[in-house]
């Protein structure tokens, strides 16, 4: 692994963590990746056009559309983590992977239009790829878009939308073709999300938030001119734009640390019989494995950070990373839970520990190992494709 942190780069987080600390609105009161709540939108999308001015956010694009001459992938990592550290907000939806797939595919007239206002967060996006029976087999979509004239017409759904209810465009993956393999006729498109025949619908979580949607497509007239890509070649332009999402792998680590210093100390203070529950040799034990845990998802991170940076990434890494961070984090929130005892079964400002945080980490902690790929099929990925054994 080699992570460079010299002078310039130390300067570099020095600097952001500064911005952060000058700038950021109110914290997040939730893990995960969370939807805000309306009233929170002015704040959150001046904070983003913030961080795209300043050169945190959009680093790595042309310097044409606002990226920085001086860019280094390393830059992306450290912006990731230090919002992570104070658990400040950081883009709002799908913004990095439309931005990403407009710049490596959209047509110039495309970029024109919608890149200036992702930088100034005038428009925030929404990813239209998951459906009902296309999650982790995303090929498997069946929303499909035929053309009619200068427009195509598109009638499906999606589901699992993560900022739906509030994004102004969408970047959406509809069928075009049936023939040939399946990853073969899929376009990908630009939509204005208050389109006629669109209809979001938000799902109330086990959270008790709405961070997702289920979304239904019914007869969308989009412009043929918001087609990103070529016709039937969305399958590569999802893949490679999910490459600019990538930033976050750095910032798990920083997310897992940060936790178990809230649990540590949470665990350190008496609790209604005056005694600690880090008293408890028990307790110990288990807290001192799951630090453990937490420090070798972090190096794992690291690690991958490293490869992405110096191009020797493997099919095993990022999956790998993921399965082991998901799991961790899911521990996390449940010893979070199990160490307040019959207080556990509080919730939001009944509980005593951290106004009910864990409580909410632990209800939403099972989605991070079936989102971004379940860890199931993550374990199939690794074993085809990096220990190249039979399907």
């Amino acid at each position: 692994m080699r992570l460079d942190s010299g002078p310039e780069l130390e300067r570099f987080r020095a600097e952001v963590r500064a911005f952060i600390a000058g700038n950021a609105p109110p914290a997040r009161r939730r893990t995960g990746v969370r939807a805000p709540e309306p009233d929170e939108l002015p704040a959150l999308r001046a904070w983003i056009a913030q961080l795209y001015t300043a050169g945190y956010f959009g680093h790595a694009w042309p310097v044409e559309y606002g990226g920085r001459p001086d860019s280094r992938p390393e830059y992306g990592f450290i912006v990731a983590e230090e919002l992570a550290r104070v658990r400040a907000w950081g883009e709002i939806g799908a913004a990095p992977l439309a931005a990403g797939a407009l710049i490596t595919f959209g047509s110039d007239a495309l970029k024109q239009r919608f890149l200036p206002r992702i930088r100034t967060a005038e428009h925030l996006w929404c990813q239209l790829f998951s459906e009902p029976g296309a999650g982790s087999d995303l090929a498997a979509l069946s929303t499909r878009a035929r053309r009619d004239g200068d427009h195509y017409v598109v009638t499906g759904q999606k589901v699992w939308t993560t900022n739906g209810h509030h994004a102004d465009w969408g970047y959406l993956l509809a069928r075009t073709s049936t023939e040939g393999k399946k990853q073969a006729g899929i376009t990908a498109f630009a939509v204005d999300m208050r389109s006629p025949g669109i209809d979001v619908r938000p799902l109330r979580e086990i959270t008790g938030t709405s961070d997702f949607n289920e979304v239904f497509l019914e007869e969308v007239r989009i412009p043929a001119d918001q087609v990103i890509g070529a016709v039937d070649d969305g399958w590569r332009v999802a893949n490679a734009s999910l490459a600019h999402e990538r930033s976050g792998v750095g910032a798990r680590g920083v997310e897992l640390f940060g936790q178990l210093d809230e649990l540590l100390a949470q665990a350190a203070r008496p609790g209604l019989e005056g005694r600690a529950p880090l008293a408890d040799n028990a307790v110990r034990q288990r807290v001192g494995r799951l630090a453990a845990r937490v420090y070798v998802a972090d190096r794992m991170s690291k690690a991958v950070q490293s490869r992405m940076i110096n191009g020797t990434e493997d099919a095993a890494d990022a999956p790998l990373a993921k399965v082991f961070y998901s799991d961790v984090n899911l521990e996390l929130a449940e010893t979070g839970v199990a160490l307040q005892g019959v207080d556990g079964i509080g919730i939001e400002a009944d509980a005593p520990w951290s106004g009910g945080w864990w409580q909410d980490a632990f209800l939403y902690a099972r989605a991070y190992t079936i989102a971004g790929g379940a860890n199931e099929v993550l374990k199939t990925i690794v074993a085809e494709r990096a220990l190249g054994l039979p399907r």
